[in-house]
């Protein structure tokens, strides 16, 4: 991240252009902005002027449900999906392997002992993938867990799907052959933490 960031002119632009890269059918108002990037509002305002004088992303009016159903035309911006440079910009940014570098294990490590981290999805450019993440630990602290989502999906520009099991309830999972575990087990995958006995155990069935 810290490359891109010195690269592309802060943190900042990094994580509003991945967000529009890959919500790429979505309008943002200033405040969707703000609140999906983690960016200070007024260097939110900086960085949507700057992009969208470059034509990366263009400004519209769009109509919403106001106050009581009444009707009301707010500002918002959408990605140009006919910039020039689209293509190379989301192979840079939204590269998976770039964001397999992120550092994941050593990220959730505040969460707890995890004893299964499974990324997808997202992080290996599968589409078809029933989540980003699946994790598995037991006692592990939710709290802390959804304020590390959160700073990642700041930083990627995607909300993430993710999956969190307690030991017994994934063994469980596996035992019933259930559909979402089955299919993250199954469609491609990357292994980040496996301490070898849920592998094992996932391997008898």
């Amino acid at each position: 991240m810290e490359t891109l960031s010195k690269l592309f002119g802060g943190q900042a632009r990094v994580r509003i252009m991945r967000l529009f890269l890959l919500n790429s059918s979505k309008n943002f108002e200033i405040e969707d902005v703000v609140s999906r990037s983690r960016v200070m509002k007024n260097n939110a305002r900086k960085e949507i002027n700057v992009l969208s004088a470059m034509n990366f992303i263009k400004q519209k009016i769009i109509t919403k449900d106001g106050y009581r159903g009444a009707k009301k035309k707010v500002v918002a911006w959408s990605l140009n999906t006919s910039f020039k440079y689209l293509n190379s910009l989301r192979e840079i940014l939204v590269e998976p392997s770039l964001l397999l570098q992120e550092n994941l294990p050593e990220r959730f490590k505040q969460v707890g002992k995890i004893k299964l981290m499974i990324v997808s999805g997202v992080f290996i450019g599968d589409s078809k993938s029933r989540a980003d993440v699946l994790i598995v630990g037991d006692k592990l602290k939710k709290n802390v867990l959804q304020k590390v989502v959160k700073s990642l999906e700041a930083e990627i520009g995607k909300e993430l799907d993710y999956a969190v099991f307690d030991t017994e309830e994934f063994k469980y999972r596996i035992d019933m052959y259930d559909k979402l575990v089955c299919d993250i087990i199954d469609l491609p995958h990357e292994k980040l933490i496996d301490d070898g006995q849920l592998s094992t155990y996932i391997s008898k069935k």
